[in-house]
């Protein structure tokens, strides 16, 4: 803790200072003016930050003596309604993975029990009816969940909680998507005691903003309520998002350079003119959820949910046969790769007199594929020597949870709640495109070079040998992940005239298990049905106290500790292909700790943060395509520990006559902080190719600026109108270290303190940025007769002065040259931010 106190009392001055020397913004509109809601829903966030209360503390001023009101975390909330200005930089709470907030529609969780993860994809261009939220940052409770360490959201999008009216909108924008088509439906509850929502939406773009991508996605959603009674509520919704994508793919500095570009994308090419991408996902998941609200009387309540969604994710990738690597940035193929320099000049002069050397050669491909007679299982065609494959993860998850609420007396509320989820995922490989051939073959190149003449080891169905494939066909792996998860939780909330209190705790058990749904030709005894059940016994507990000095000024301090069992893809080495396990499965520990003074007058308000995390035995799998074993490696890490402290501040000042000043900061430090061990195997051997420490402790985690400031102005106007500008600032982003540099093997025969030595050891840290960003708007009110309708208008421009030297995130290769120990020849790969970019909507709601 040392670190982190002297961490505190030198970046807490520096901070504070930065927040009273300059001015921020963002759009605050009242309820009844311009709605941003919409234009933030389209800046996409790691995690979302919605508004939990729109009431203000003023209103609930208590005197001495008297009972004083509790915090009111509203949507002006300093801080939190600031950190949506860091999307850009791909920012993280905390510098939390996703994995640790909770989200909840309805009343059923929504989290991905396989990895953790919320996909917010799932109900993109929903906005009209996702509008009623509920968001717990931190460890503050919430009465419809324990929440996780980050925070929970709710988002509540029953007919009857949907606004009565009726809304058409469309949006224009350079980003993801150029175009966008939104309407929606409600009646609200009607006399007759029910209540309908409707919603839709289309989304299309010929091409992103990166060349090669492309975006077509619908939504559609329905609710229906009915009021049994003052005490029964019924409702019903579903919804989904049915999207295809075109991808961009991470490359090195290299590719854009040689590109004359940082948008360069390898991953599409032409075919006959047009452009046709590589790397595309499709996405179909529809959601049911079934809700019974009970109002048991004026002080209890209880509030069921059941959902199910069930369908599929598939990234569609090139793929290939004995034949070699046709993606346009193989690192053979490249300058770099080159012995000497006249060879090197002369690929790139080559790749600056020929940009389309630098994308998919499709006609190639088909060439080659048209020209590959063989005979296989008495079938004699063109072998496909390439395809285009789907990697299929389909999903059924299922799910109960129901939470019970009461007052205790004037001062009390308790809360308690069961959840039950069970989950499928069956992955498997399938033929999407033969390009131009006219079969493929189900078998294990890899397996065949390995093990040579052996004709059942390269089998990826033994009992299928040698099956030929047609489009649509199933190939490769294919096992499903099965996870059933049982929690409950109770939780206490008491409010006295000065203090308020919380304590909660929650039990999780957890079984997860692996089965295999075809024989491996290299895993006979050990890849087919079920594989052993894991299960995991896990609790929590969390408290809290806040001291009211009085109805503007509020000091704070909660802690928790909590255990949860490992994620099912960190179980298992190499699911791909066979059941084994990790050997040393734990539970992760994680104890957090926040405090803080929160100012909240009706025009000053002001939030001041700190917080700590400690992590331990967490675990990991990685798995990547090995050169010096020409193999795909399996480097199973146990003993991954982080520790996470900083400090958020938050402001918001009026200035004059609607003009207003907002700011913004988060600094943090996030660190790895124990020696991680590693079990190496490849994919073709059961046997353990090594045992060895990574000596991680000390380095950054990654992926997320640690330093993030957002300051600027806000004017909102008599006529319904705004108008804000941000500067944001980063600092501190790192790329999350490779674990293989960091071993003894790595190093071996270096010279400690050398540049060789240096350059292995050291982590990429990325250049400080910043980005500017404009936002307005305008509403507009219009009667006709006696109907009444509003008309209203958005626009924002972000990184309004073209910085297109934003590195936002990347990755630092898994692969490493152990015999010349030169990092170079697999180098870092990047995505850079979007240059100036625009999202303009117009509205009419009726």
């Amino acid at each position: 803790m040392n670190r982190s106190a002297r961490f505190f009392s030198k970046k807490l001055i520096a901070g504070i200072g930065f927040m009273l020397a300059a001015p921020a913004v963002f759009a605050q509109v009242k309820k009844d003016t311009v709605n941003t809601q919409e234009l933030k829903d389209d800046i996409k966030s790691n995690i979302p930050v919605v508004v939990l209360d729109e009431n203000d503390a003023d209103n609930n001023v208590g005197s001495s003596g008297q009972s004083i009101s509790s915090i009111l975390y509203g949507g002006r909330d300093p801080y939190y309604s600031g950190v949506f200005n860091f999307n850009v930089a791909r920012f993280k709470l905390r510098g939390y993975d996703a994995s640790y907030f909770d989200t909840y529609i309805n009343g059923a969780p929504v989290k991905n029990l396989t990895n953790g993860y919320t996909s917010w994809s799932l109900w993109g261009g929903l906005n009209d009816v996702m509008h009623s939220r509920v968001t717990s940052n931190g460890l503050r409770p919430v009465d419809f969940a324990y929440g996780d360490i980050g925070g929970a959201n709710y988002i509540d999008t029953r007919a009857s909680k949907q606004r009565k009216e009726l809304s058409v909108s469309y949006a224009q924008a350079n980003r993801n998507y150029n175009n966008r088509v939104m309407a929606s439906w409600n009646t609200g509850m009607m006399a007759n005691g029910w209540a309908f929502s409707l919603a839709a939406s289309f989304r299309y773009a010929g091409e992103g903003y990166i060349q090669g991508t492309y975006y077509n996605g619908a939504s559609y959603f329905a609710s229906v309520d009915k009021k049994i009674n003052k005490y029964h509520l019924l409702s019903f919704t579903t919804f989904g998002t049915p999207t295809v994508s075109g991808g961009q793919t991470a490359v090195t500095q290299e590719m854009y350079d040689l590109a004359g570009s940082n948008f360069y994308n390898p991953s599409w090419g032409y075919q006959q003119g047009k452009k046709r991408s590589s790397n595309y996902t499709t996405s179909y998941q529809p959601y049911f959820i079934l809700n019974h609200e009970w109002t048991i009387n004026n002080k209890s309540s209880l509030k069921t949910a059941a959902s199910y969604t069930f369908g599929e994710r598939a990234r569609t990738v090139l793929d290939w046969y004995n034949a070699p690597d046709p993606r346009p940035d193989y690192y053979r193929n490249l300058p770099s790769y080159a012995t000497d320099d006249a060879t090197k000049q002369s690929l790139i002069d080559y790749y600056h007199n020929n940009p389309d050397a630098l994308q998919v050669n499709w006609d190639n491909l088909y060439d080659i594929n048209r020209h590959g007679t063989a005979t296989i299982n008495g079938k004699t065609g063109n072998l496909s020597r390439y395809i285009l494959e789907d990697r299929v993860t389909n999903t059924k998850k299922a799910n109960f949870n129901s939470v019970f609420n009461t007052t205790i007396g004037k001062r009390q509320e308790f809360t308690a709640g069961i959840t039950y989820s069970r989950q499928e995922d069956r992955n498997f490989e399938r033929v999407n495109d033969l390009l131009g051939g006219d079969f493929f073959v189900n078998l294990n190149q890899f397996a065949e070079r390995d093990y040579p003449g052996n004709s059942n080891i390269n089998q990826n169905d033994l009992d299928n040998p040698n099956r030929t494939l047609q489009k649509g066909d199933k190939f490769g792996y294919d096992y499903t992940m099965t996870l059933s998860e049982a929690k409950a939780f109770a939780q206490t909330v008491v409010k006295l005239d000065r203090v308020d209190l919380f304590l909660g705790a929650n039990y999780t058990y957890t079984s997860m298990w692996r089965t295999g749904n075809v024989r491996n030709g290299l895993y006979p005894d050990n890849s087919k049905g079920k594989s052993d059940t894991y299960t995991f016994n896990n609790a929590g507990v969390k408290g809290g106290v806040t001291y009211k000095l009085d109805g503007r000024n509020y000091l704070f301090a909660n802690a928790s500790y909590n255990t949860r069992a490992p994620f099912v893809e960190n179980v298992f080495i190499s699911p791909r292909n066979r059941n084994t396990a990790q050997t040393d499965l734990r539970s992760e520990k994680v104890f957090n700790a926040e405090a803080g003074y929160v100012l909240n007058w009706e025009k000053l308000k002001f939030r001041l943060n700190g917080y700590y995390t400690n992590f331990a035995d967490g675990m990991d799998v990685l798995s990547y395509y090995d050169d010096s074993y020409q193999n795909f490696v399996n480097y199973a890490l146990t003993n991954v520990g982080k520790e996470h402290f900083g400090v958020e501040i938050g402001l918001e000042a009026p200035i004059y006559k609607g003009l207003s000043v907002k700011a913004a900061a988060n600094i943090g430090r996030y660190y790895y902080n124990t020696r991680q061990n590693a079990i190496v195997t490849v994919d073709n051997s059961s046997a353990i190719l090594a045992n060895e420490t990574v000596y991680a402790k000390n380095y950054r985690v990654g992926q997320t600026p640690q330093e993030a400031y957002t300051v600027g102005l806000n004017y909102q106007g008599k006529r319904n109108w705004f108008a804000n500008v941000n500067f944001n600032y980063f600092d501190q982003m790192w790329l999350d270290m490779n674990p293989i540099r960091r071993t003894e093997r790595a190093t071996a025969g270096v010279k400690p303190g050398s540049d060789t030595w240096n350059s292995i050891l050291a982590q990429t840290q990325l250049p400080s940025q910043y980005t500017v960003d404009l936002y307005g708007g305008k509403t507009f009110s219009i009667r006709t007769g006696k109907l009444r309708s509003t008309l209203v208008f958005t626009a924002g421009i972000n990184n309004v002065l073209d910085n297109k030297k934003f590195i936002t995130g990347g990755f630092e290769q898994l692969r490493f040259d152990y015999t010349d120990k030169n990092v170079n020849k697999f180098p870092a790969k990047y995505y850079y931010a979007y240059g100036l970019n625009y999202f303009i909507s117009l509205g009419l709601r009726l």
